[in-house]
Formats: C-alpha cells, structure tokens, sequence
C-alpha cells in the first residue's frame, strides 16, 4: 500500500509508516471534539508531500478561514500552491454546482448528484501527481438533516467511501446526533479516528480505530494545539452548525 510521510510530529507517531493513500477515512466523534483540525494537518502534510487537496466546506464557506487554519497547525501556506488547491463550497441556497472563481465551485451539496458532480468538477481543477488528490471534508452530517435529500445523499456518500479508489478521501462526521446514518458511513469507510474532547480545561485527543494494512499506534494522544486556536475553531463550527442546521432541514 502506498503512503505518505507524516512530518507532524503527533501524527507521525500514530502513523509512523506514513498515511494510506488512495484509501477513505472517516473521523467521528463529538461535537466540539477537533476532527476538522485533523483534517487541516493532514493536508498541510499532503501539499508537502507533492499532493493536491480539493476542501469541501461545509461547515468553515469562508476558503481564507481553512487557510489559515492549515498554516496555523502546519507552517503550509495554501496560497503557494496554485494549481493544487480547490475549494468546493457548500451553500444550501443555491440551485445548482456554479464556479465562482478558478479555483472554487460553489453549490448545495445536499442534492445527491451535486455531491458527486461537486466532487469530481472539484478534482479536475487540480493536479493529480505525487501522491494524488487528498478530497477534505468536515461535518458531513450536517447533509443529512435534509428530510428529502437526507437518505439519498447518505448512499451517495458510502458509495464514494466505499468505492472510490482514484483518490483519498478524509472525511469528519458529528456523533452527536444522525448516530444510525454515522454508523453506516463508519462501516463503510477503509479507515476509521475517534477524537474526543474534556471542557475544563479544552483539550482534543485522537486514536485510531482501525487502519487495515498499516501500521499503527493504538494509544489516544493529546492534540498539541494552542488554546486559542482550538477556541477560535469551535466559536465558528458552534456559529456554522446553529445558522446551517436549520437551513438544510427545510430542503
């Protein structure tokens, strides 16, 4: 199996083979407990290491925001890799899949074929050497408050974990509520992290569930991450998820 070198100190001791590519991984967990920060540190790893990254946004719209983000947790300016980064945003408003500058495309992921055509219009803004495309997405759970579109867009989504070989895929999920639909998504996944979080004070640990031919370390670690910015990251997934969830429940 292929894999790419984790630089990171934290994570490199969880992987110290490298992480899986062209493989699915689903990160769960609480609310509030970091996945997207995991997220953010492997693609700063993957830009590094000769790969593109395509973020879906689902919970962070604002691209400067995730930007910042990767650089704060990795040193990886995201703005040096042109050609290698696209970014698909998720706004319920809108009615079809429009691009809205070179490197975004912007539309409502709920749909079910605008997931996948979302995904591959995505990839194909990007370059597909080195290790390939790292296809990032956080909050997937907020899809499936939609009463209409809720079921189908869950399918489509195992079939993309499930099936999907041309690229690796991380994807972070909310345990916190839709726990049956999780499941199913946890099952079909190659590779499955647990990430929790304690209140008093704030911190995230992560430990790996299950990662089939590779090596691994089992044990939880703490997440190195500076106060403030694991404040600043829950602040804005607490306002996305309050203004969101609404939204996509009266699609």
């Amino acid at each position: 199996m292929e894999r790419l070198e984790i630089a990171q100190g934290w994570l490199g001791e969880l992987l110290p083979d490298g992480w899986p590519i062209r493989t699915s991984t689903l990160i769960t967990g609480p609310g509030g407990s970091g996945k997207p920060l995991v997220g953010s540190v492997v693609a700063g790893n993957w830009l590094r290491g000769g790969g593109s990254v395509v973020f879906m946004s689902l919970q962070y719209p604002d691209p400067k925001f995730i930007s910042s983000g990767v650089k704060k947790l990795t040193g990886v300016d995201v703005d040096d890799f042109a050609g290698r980064v696209a970014f698909l945003e998720f706004d319920p408003t809108h009615e079809g899949l429009e691009e809205v500058a070179k490197d975004r495309l912007r539309g409502n992921l709920v749909m079910p074929d605008i997931w996948e055509e979302g995904i591959e219009r995505g990839c194909s803004l990007v370059s597909d050497e080195g290790p390939g495309i790292l296809v990032l997405g956080s909050a997937l759970n907020l899809l499936l408050f939609s009463p209409t579109y809720g079921s189908e867009v869950l399918e489509r989504m195992k079939r993309t974990i499930r099936e999907d070989r041309r690229r690796t895929y991380l994807f972070s999920v909310s345990s916190s509520a839709k726990a049956d639909m999780i499941g199913e998504l946890e099952e079909v996944a190659d590779n499955l992290l647990v990430s929790r979080s304690t209140k008093h004070p704030f911190r995230i640990y992560l430990r790996i569930e299950r990662m089939p031919g590779v090596t691994y370390s089992g044990s939880e670690v703490k997440l190195p991450i500076a106060s403030d910015t694991l404040e600043e990251i829950r602040t804005v997934a607490d306002y996305s998820r309050k203004r969101i969830i609404p939204q996509v429940s009266e699609i």
